[in-house]
């Protein structure tokens, strides 16, 4: 695996208790929209009661074309979370990667549908800042569930992909519809019902699901039991994000 050399450039919230970093992007680094890469903070990290270099794994939530390379997490009460959370800017990291086949597939008659779940998000901003950006052909659509809209991140980045991309679809959904402040778009979990009224046939595109791994495991499921081909389903966990 190979590794580079990065330094931390700044870091936004980008919806409640979620924070996106940006870090130089090495000259030499390529990868495709969707990959994913081990991000080592370096040196040790004593107050935390760490004397070793922390090390974790995200999907690239920038597209290839950007010049900074962006991850996002939420932040809990980690070792890791709470040490980059306090890391200060210009501090070097060590990136391995990219790795991973959780990218957009090449046939482009055939529709993708993103079924994404919280900080599962990460993956798909970065595929659909790509198609944009590249004026991609295939048909999109993304149906991304959070508790509430405050957790929702990068949500104003996906509308604003929505109106400059006539071929992407965004369907975003609430779980819990009580005290959603005025929200007026989908609630509930992604079922069958949202799938078909946005989708239609449910044969024939090609299904990525990123999220928690009992939404994963859901949602394939679902998909499995109306007959999509299991190869047809592309997936990615987010344990402990």
């Amino acid at each position: 695996m190979i590794e580079y050399q990065s330094t931390l450039l700044g870091r936004t919230e980008v919806a409640e208790g979620t924070t996106a970093f940006q870090f130089e992007r090495p000259s030499d680094f390529v990868f495709k929209a969707g990959q994913y890469i081990d991000l080592t903070l370096m040196g040790s990290q004593p107050q935390f009661g760490s004397s070793e270099r922390l090390t974790h794994t995200f999907s690239i939530a920038s597209s290839p074309s950007n010049e900074k390379l962006v991850v996002t997490t939420r932040m809990r009460n980690t070792v890791f979370k709470q040490a980059i959370s306090t890391l200060p800017i210009s501090s070097p990291a060590r990136i391995e990667g990219p790795m991973g086949s959780f990218s957009l597939h090449n046939n482009t008659a055939r529709p993708a549908i993103f079924l994404a779940g919280g900080i599962g998000i990460a993956p798909f901003l970065s595929m659909l800042c790509y198609a944009a950006e590249e004026k991609l052909r295939h048909s999109i659509v993304l149906f991304y569930a959070n508790r509430y809209l405050k957790d929702a991140a990068f949500i104003d980045s996906l509308w604003k992909l929505e109106r400059d991309n006539p071929r992407f679809r965004f369907v975003p959904t609430l779980t819990h519809a009580a005290n959603h402040n005025g929200w007026k778009g989908k609630t509930g979990h992604i079922g069958l019902t949202m799938l078909f009224a946005h989708v239609g046939i449910l044969r024939g595109p090609i299904y990525y699901i990123a999220g928690p791994p009992t939404m994963v495991a859901a949602v394939r499921r679902m998909l499995t039991e109306v007959g999509v081909d299991e190869d047809d389903i592309r997936t990615e966990e987010f344990a402990g994000y």
